[in-house]
């Protein structure tokens, strides 16, 4: 069966819906999405959205902290542009309905800071602001007439007008659709499109420990790499630095407004040790402060450090820390802790990926007519470390910058020609493949894979390390193609092979940089070495 629209969105976050949105007003869309139309990354975003509006703020201020945090590696014209377009895009989403925190003295929106940020330039709702603005945007996609959206369909693989080459050159190359698995009827559909845009998230489930949800398997770069796009800096994932730490609490993210709002990190003594890592103490760069407290828990041999955010520590009263941050102090009191009485146990986590996709400042990728924004896409804004809450900001941006070039694209195009060209599109060919009778197999894969990647290639590497996670990986990819060849596909192997394909590239990617950077840290090259490796690393 096909399904034809000039546009195909795969992903239903901040930057996926933002896009559809703005797409519809000038073509037919579809967005296909493996889950619920609400569930994703953007969802479970606390914090908030970083852009400048007070009038102590710059975008100078905004621009430098973003490379700073960046490590040399982002790319001064991505940061100026998305910087200088956050207050619209901001913008757009208040007209959507997101409400943005407010002082209610002062009627002015109630900014906050986190780490590595010099000015409050942070919009939140509470500790709901992913949710705010996921409500929002699902509200107005379903009611638009020219978007359809199909949840629990899974895209398997692009649809390219050539096969990609060994030698991964996606010259000529176009991107005309994806098969998509409907995981109810377990059919795989042609979906064909003039423009296809990925917004699939992050790969946070690549790693044991992760504080993504489960939908985050990389699915959109290994897509895109199997298709021949380009893919980079693949080696710099962050490790969000404060996970709650509790056998029960699985992937809570403890904010980082929380320290912003004058939480500090503790060991279980009750001593700060922040400071002697970095002079913004618990408010440092992520990559930082997720290394320290890996050190500190390495060498105290604890399980975990403490977060205290009580009023003796933070200043704030326990009634305006329970209005501030109702979704943590809810999930802390399930779990029998009361932040405003005692700290909460914490443990790094992988968080996001830097990398991605590598994209032109319109969110273009190397293949034409494919486009990957949102987590998904290396866009050179993040470098070699993300500064917090600039996420949901480069989504809301580049979705915009991708819909007005897809408007340009859809013009040039000749629609009767282009007909003949997706009526042509091959339909799905299962071989001799047969169901799969137990799953088991997948599962204890998945498993291996994960703990490989957290032992082996986590917040601090050596070269040992990584050539160990390469051999077994090797191992594990071989398997996984059995699988994939064998059987029949159902949602789990489809990510188990996305995810097997992603954790070679980070792999691949850790090996090729030689040097500490950013989120990149390896025991055997602690140096920065910027005469060789300040650059992306692209794949």
């Amino acid at each position: 069966m096909k399904f034809d629209s000039d546009v195909l969105v795969i992903g239903s976050g901040i930057a996926g819906l933002s896009y559809a949105l703005k797409a519809a007003r000038f073509g037919t869309v579809h967005v296909v999405t493996k889950n619920r139309q609400d569930e994703g990354a953007t969802r479970y975003a606390q914090g908030g959205i970083a852009s400048v509006f007070s009038k102590s703020d710059s975008f100078a201020s905004h621009i430098n902290d973003t490379e700073v945090a960046g490590a040399g590696l982002c790319h001064r014209n991505i940061v100026e542009l998305t910087v200088q377009e956050g207050p619209a895009r901001v913008q757009e989403l208040v007209d959507l309905g997101v409400a943005f925190d407010k002082d209610t003295t002062s009627g002015e929106y109630d900014l906050t800071i986190e780490g590595g940020h010099e000015h409050r330039r942070v919009f939140h709702s509470r500790d709901f602001t992913g949710e705010a603005i996921e409500t929002a945007l699902v509200a107005a996609v379903s009611k638009h007439p020219n978007i359809r959206l199909f949840e629990n369909h899974a895209a398997v693989d692009l649809l390219t007008n050539v096969r990609p080459q060994k030698l991964r050159r996606s010259d000529g190359m176009r991107c005309q659709g994806a098969y998509v698995l409907n995981s109810t009827s377990g059919a795989i559909h042609v979906f064909s499109a003039r423009v296809t845009v990925l917004a699939t998230g992050g790969a946070g489930k690549v790693y044991l420990y992760t504080s993504n949800p489960d939908v985050a398997t990389g699915d959109g770069i290994a897509m895109a790499y199997r298709a021949g796009a380009r893919v980079a800096n693949l080696e710099f994932m962050q490790f969000h630095p404060t996970c709650m730490y509790h056998p029960r609490a699985k992937s809570f993210l403890i904010s980082e407004a929380l320290r912003g709002e004058g939480g500090e990190l503790i060991d279980a003594s009750g001593a700060a040790f922040m400071q002697k890592y970095h002079s913004m103490g618990s408010c440092a760069p992520r990559d930082i402060v997720a290394r320290a407290i890996d050190s500190e828990i390495k060498r105290q041999g604890a399980d975990c450090v403490y977060l205290d955010i009580t009023p003796k520590r933070s200043g704030h009263t326990a009634a305006a820390l329970k209005e501030r941050f109702p979704n943590i102090y809810a999930k802390c009191r399930e779990y029998g802790i009361d932040l405003t009485t005692e700290p909460i146990p914490v443990v790094p986590a992988a968080h996001y990926m830097c990398g991605g996709v590598l994209t032109d400042e319109h969110g273009e990728s190397t293949i034409e007519n494919l486009f990957a924004i949102g987590e998904t896409a290396c866009t050179g804004l993040h470098g070699a470390n993300r500064l917090a809450s600039n996420s949901l900001l480069e989504g809301a941006v580049f979705a915009h910058r991708a819909a007005l070039r897809t408007e340009e694209r859809l013009r040039r195009m000749k629609p009767k020609l282009d007909l003949k060209i997706y009526e042509a599109l091959p339909d799905w060919d299962s071989g001799k493949a047969v169901p799969m009778e137990e799953r088991i197999n997948i599962a204890h894969t998945w498993r291996e894979l994960r703990t490989t990647m957290w032992n082996y290639v986590g917040i601090v590497r050596t070269n040992r390390r990584l050539e160990k996670a390469r051999t077994r990986l090797d191992y594990i990819s071989h398997e996984v193609q059995e699988y994939y060849w064998s059987y029949l596909l159902n949602p789990e192997l489809i990510e188990l092979r996305n995810l097997v394909t992603v954790a070679d590239l980070i792999v691949r990617c850790a090996l090729a940089r030689k040097e500490s950077r950013g989120l990149h840290a390896n025991l055997d090259t602690p140096y920065l070495d910027d005469t060789y490796f300040k650059r992306d690393t692209i794949v």
